[in-house]
């Protein structure tokens, strides 16, 4: 299962990658913004106001990366399939 999904990634075509990667990133910043609030509210703890609003991004930049890695790979298929 691990092998073929290994195979799928190397695979795909470039732009589609390129394009996944990009959004990968985008994701992993809204992630490390998210986890610098964390941090700032752990050593200074102002508000729990600032403790959801990072919890509720962090949540946010996992969901657009999982979004962006799955997306790629339904447009990688259906580019493959036409």
């Amino acid at each position: 299962m691990f092998d073929a999904l290994i195979k799928d990634i190397r695979e795909i075509d470039k732009s589609i990658l390129a394009f996944m990667l990009k959004g990968l990133r985008f994701s992993a910043g809204i992630s490390f913004v998210s986890l610098l609030i964390l941090f700032v509210f752990s050593t200074y703890p102002i508000s729990f106001t600032s403790l959801y609003s990072s919890l509720i991004l962090f949540r946010t930049g996992i969901m657009f990366a999982v979004g962006f890695f799955i997306c790629g790979f339904v447009v990688d298929k259906l580019k493959k399939a036409t």
